[in-house]
């Protein structure tokens, strides 16, 4: 087996392949493909199960009763999917995980990951800051889905990918259609507005990257609707 991609995981970086492979044969796992549009977990079905994502990307999902989704994140090899919900007092998957490509991942029962988190505190203190991290992220996209304004919902993805780059060149996640609907909104409207902010020589819009030309004025659009406040219960992924 090629652990490369498990070296650079989140639950294994900082472990040898040496260790690695000793962990791996003393606790039991097993490995699943699945085709692209196969749901991995679905929303609330029993969180007995963490994946972490060897080939392909999966994606979270949730839907609505009303008939609409939010994409809540895509994972990519080396990723982790599921780990807070198994540890959750509901024992439930929050969300659909969909494989949006075909996708091969490694699987463990909630027993056998505390059994391998024991085996070295390198281990325990990755998959302790991939939950604080995605519990970070999630209060992130609250804050984004708390903006009304396509415009504001955008100044804040760019500003916010400015200050975790440092750079003003911002990469579209994908396309823009995979952006307008991780922000809930329409493609053409996403569009239209960046064409506007481009107008105003705010920002140069490419097909697949952005870059920032008048970081003050974007921040003064974002400053435009300020979020209400809100209280939001969710857990990550």
């Amino acid at each position: 087996m090629d652990y490369t991609v498990l070296e650079r995981s989140t639950l294994f970086r900082g472990i040898p392949s040496k260790n690695l492979r000793e962990f791996l044969e003393s606790v039991p796992h097993h490995i699943q493909c699945y085709d692209k549009d196969e749901i991995i977990f679905h929303l609330m079905e029993e969180a007995d199960r963490i994946g972490i994502i060897l080939e392909g990307r999966a994606e979270a999902q949730k839907p609505f009763p009303n008939g609409s989704q939010v994409n809540v994140s895509i994972r990519t090899p080396g990723e982790m999917i599921g780990p807070a919900a198994v540890f959750a007092s509901s024992h439930r998957y929050p969300c659909d995980v969909m494989a949006i490509e075909p996708t091969t991942v490694m699987m463990f029962r909630r027993a056998d990951l505390l059994n391998l988190l024991q085996k070295d505190m390198r281990i325990l203190e990755n998959f302790t800051t991939e939950i604080a991290s995605a519990t970070y992220m999630l209060q992130q996209r609250l804050e984004l889905l708390s903006y009304n304004g396509i415009a504001q919902k955008a100044a804040f993805y760019m500003l916010l990918q400015r200050r975790k780059t440092n750079s003003d060149h911002i990469q579209i996640p994908e396309s823009i259609t995979k952006w307008s609907m991780m922000m809930n909104v329409s493609r053409p409207s996403l569009h239209r507005e960046l064409k506007h902010l481009e107008t105003q020589g705010i920002i140069r819009y490419e097909t697949h990257t952005i870059e920032i030309l008048d970081p003050d004025s974007l921040q003064a659009v974002l400053s435009q609707s300020a979020p209400p406040v809100q209280r939001v219960v969710c857990s990550p992924l």
